[in-house]
Parts: C-alpha cells; structure tokens; sequence
C-alpha cells in the first residue's frame, strides 16, 4: 500500500479542511456531548468564514495527511500571537492532530506530529505545545509517549459546557 503524505493546504482546499474537521471532530467527541453542543460548535468553528480567515492568517498552518486522493487525517500549527494561550514567539502550538476514526492506529498521527516537530526545529523554536481534554485518552497517551509533559490547564467551553484541557509541553532545547 502506498504510504501517507504530508502536504500543505492552502484556501483552495477549504471545502475538504471544512470536512474532514467536522468529520474528525464529530468521530472523536459526540459520543460524550449533547448533540446540541456538538451542532453549535461545529458550525461555528468549522463555518467557511472562520476557516477562511485561519487559512489566510500568516501565523497558522494546516497540514493534511493524504494517500492517493484520499484525506485521512489533519494538523493545525500556531505561531507567535494567533497561539490560544501562551503566545511566546518561541514557542509552537500544535491546536489540532485529527484522524479519520478508520485510519486510528495507521500512524498518521505519528506523521502529523512529525511534521509539527519539523516546522518548529526549521524555524529553531524552544518548545511544542498544546492542550488535551482531559478526557481523550488517545491523544494523551499519544503525547505522553512523545515525550510532552503536563505544565497547566485551562477551560475549553463546547457549548454551555465547561471541560478541562491539559496544556501539555515538550522542550526542543
């Protein structure tokens, strides 16, 4: 089989970034939220225009993982003011890493993350971070076994929902 690829999306793309991030992100978390809160944060965040403007923020990036022509997985990278908390210009926020539920477990993940890792050592950043539900078991094991380690938390509101997010860290220097 052939082996996933990493590639940079640009606004052309934005009807298959809209989604493959509603996709994921219904996949990962409707099982344990109101549909109502699902429907209103999916909507918001995932609408053409909020896409539109992060797709042309210079200080974000967006990554897809494809094999062929098909999409399986996406990331999102922060730098400098447009990061959600810690804004430090040394610093790198990885705000999603999201695979499609049937290629779980393929390593596309891993190759996401690896490109993460890539862009902040080419830029020569001091750190990688990021936040976790609490919850998401997946992706904490994921991160902890990438060498992240837990520094913080803050609130993550899903609709009238306040849940807990782990900031997570990995020093490069």
């Amino acid at each position: 089989m052939e082996s996933a690829k990493i590639k940079k999306i640009g606004i052309e793309e934005i009807d298959k970034l809209q989604k493959i991030g509603q996709q994921t992100f219904f996949e990962t978390f409707a099982e344990v939220n109101s549909e109502e809160n699902m429907k209103e944060y999916l909507k918001n965040n995932f609408s053409v225009e909020n896409l539109s403007n992060q797709l042309t923020n210079p200080n974000s990036e967006f990554y897809f993982a494809i094999r062929g022509n098909e999409t399986l997985g996406y990331l999102k990278l922060n730098f400098g003011e447009e990061q959600t908390e810690l804004k430090d210009k040394n610093g790198l926020e990885i705000e999603r890493i999201y695979v499609l539920k049937e290629f779980h477990g393929s390593k596309i993940g891993q190759l996401l993350y690896a490109k993460a890792l890539e862009v902040a050592k080419k830029q020569d950043l001091n750190y990688l971070w990021l936040g976790v539900w609490e919850e998401n078991y997946r992706a904490l094991n994921f991160y902890k076994k990438n060498g992240f380690v837990e520094f913080d938390k803050h609130i993550f509101k899903l609709g009238n929902d306040e849940q807990t997010d782990l900031l997570m860290k990995l020093m490069l220097k």
